[in-house]
């Protein structure tokens, strides 16, 4: 299956349907590969709970997880890098690619696969000397054993995740949006599968090896399409002499460090999190995958089809279409995240209760997700706007600029979880991730003015109103799911049916606040859905 963009050099109403077209087929496609992350978390939690087995493991897997995730995922330096100069000299995307662009792929990817085996083999050398540098006086040794034991076990993946970071690149470039979505899903199904088949162990042997696994069916899956593309792999060293290989690289490297200093962040919050109490960080870790699942899957859906639109525009110096499709895409991520943070702050409880309180999985584990969700759902508007900017930078080839706001950010994550963690424990450190997704999200929005005007003092009035169509859904929504409780009560079935209406009640709501407040995107998709219903 393909999903094409409209040519962007066709007129803007047809480039406009084509990327909804494309992002609605990426919101699916997504929507199956997060499923298959939560049926993942369903059974994890089911086998160990909120342990220190489980805390070990989601240590453990943060170094690998920097590859697949953060480095080699959407968004990514491979992938931003790959989009960003192969989209540019790539002239017909119909046929073969030429000799030279071949060359170029087959370098960066020999290059990749070096260096990334260097740092693998360190991992599985020296996984307890690794371990010790993130976990910081824990309770018992038995967290730094089992974790050291895990990233062992999983330290292929820092090889295997920078291959897809290319893959994923080159099929996105190629407006080849299946595969780069939906493989992911293969390290969720990875995961279940050994879990159900070995039905848990005592050390987390099994959810290590799952992992591994699935990664590497992940690989399988994006292979065949990549070398149908024209680009079967041939080791090339031609490292030095390669113009291309050297502009991919200087916009690499910068990326990367961007991405990795990101990632401290993650690396900063298991510092302070590792001297708390026992399941705090993989309580951590559930409350940012659940959060992750409607917000990531609103982010891919825009973000994936817009980001190598932007790069064309910007090659041909149509600010007029980047200002255009970056505000509209910017305006929608917020009409839809403001939804979903109302709806997160109302049902999280409940949900969570739901899908994952059963076998290890307890009331208290419930609990401690349900806040954590709550500090972490506040950073949707600047998350969203982060993102979003990030690869409008990466557009214009800067990716320093990131780079330093990155940095500073993580200085500042160090002095506020210092000061936050003591009083707040590991509520603490999700209010600090959105005290530095807001100051990154704002900073990036100033440093963007000195690259083109985006105009956002229409954008700002724009916001303010869909915060209003929120908080009036919220007051509604809340009043009744509290009523709800008081009145009705508690069981498996009524709590789905509670969270059914819920989801109606306030939506409608917000969608008719939205209607009377006169909120264009509201606008934009009444008029899609009537040309539609024309149409037919």
């Amino acid at each position: 299956m393909e999903i094409k963009l409209a040519n962007e050099c066709e007129n803007a109403p047809k480039k406009g349907e084509g990327l909804l077209r494309a992002a609605w087929w990426i919101a699916v496609i997504i929507f199956l590969s997060k499923v298959a992350g939560f049926l993942r978390d369903i059974v994890v939690a089911n086998f160990y709970g909120a342990s220190i087995v489980s805390d070990a493991y989601f240590f453990a897997y943060q170094i690998p997880a920097l590859v697949i995730v953060i480095l080699g995922g959407v968004g990514g330096p491979f992938h931003s890098a790959t989009v960003a100069v192969f989209s540019k000299l790539v002239k017909d995307f119909s046929k073969k690619p030429e000799p030279e662009i071949k060359k170029l792929f087959n370098t960066f990817e020999t290059f990749s696969i070096l260096i990334f085996l260097i740092l693998s083999l360190l991992c599985f050398f020296f996984p307890r000397q690794i371990m010790s540098i993130i976990i910081n006086n824990p309770e018992t040794p038995e967290l730094l054993n089992l974790a050291a034991y895990h990233l062992k076990i999983m330290s292929p993946m820092l090889v295997m995740g920078s291959v897809l970071g290319l893959y994923y690149g080159i099929l996105v470039t190629y407006k080849h949006f299946l595969l780069p979505n939906i493989s992911p899903s293969m390290v969720s199904f990875g995961i279940i599968i050994v879990l159900l088949i070995a039905k848990g162990d005592n050390n987390g042997f099994y959810l290590a090896l799952g992992t591994t696994i699935g990664c590497f069916m992940q690989l399988i899956v994006q292979s065949p399409a990549v070398r149908h593309l024209g680009y079967g792999f041939k080791p090339s060293f031609d490292f030095l002499k390669n113009k291309n290989f050297n502009e991919l690289l200087e916009l690499l490297f910068p990326a990367f460090l961007s991405s990795t200093i990101g990632q401290l962040g993650v690396y900063v919050d298991m510092f302070f999190s590792s001297g708390l109490k026992e399941g705090a960080w993989t309580a951590f870790g559930f409350a940012n995958r659940i959060f992750q699942f409607p917000v990531g899957l609103l982010l891919s859906a825009i973000l994936v089809p817009l980001f190598p639109l932007f790069s064309r525009l910007v090659a041909q110096k149509d600010f007029d279409g980047v200002r255009h499709y970056f505000t509209k895409g910017v305006g929608s991520l917020i009409f839809v995240g403001s939804y979903l943070m109302i709806l997160i702050f109302i049902i999280r409880t409940d949900a969570i209760r739901i899908a994952l309180e059963r076998g290890a999985f307890n009331s208290e584990a419930t609990l401690m997700v349900s806040e954590i969700l709550f500090f972490i759902s506040l950073s949707i508007i600047p998350y969203v706007f982060r993102d979003s900017a990030t690869r409008l930078f990466y557009s214009f080839n800067d990716s320093k600029t990131p780079f330093y706001v990155a940095i500073v950010c993580i200085l500042l994550k160090v002095i506020l979880n210092s000061l936050l963690v003591k009083p707040f424990g590991i509520n603490g450190i999700a209010l600090s991730t959105t005290l530095i997704t807001a100051f990154n999200g704002i900073t990036l929005a100033l440093l963007l003015r000195k690259k083109i005007s985006i105009g956002y003092r229409k954008l700002f009035k724009t916001v303010l109103k869909i915060l209003t169509a929120s908080a009036i859904a919220f007051v509604i929504g809340d009043t009744f799911s509290v009523l709800w409780d008081k009145i009705v009560g508690y069981s498996l079935v009524l709590g789905i049916i509670k969270i059914f209406i819920v989801m109606i009640l306030t939506l409608a709501v917000y969608l008719i606040t939205s209607f009377v407040l006169r909120i264009e995107y509201l606008k934009d998709l009444k008029d899609r859905i009537e040309a539609k219903w024309k149409k037919a």
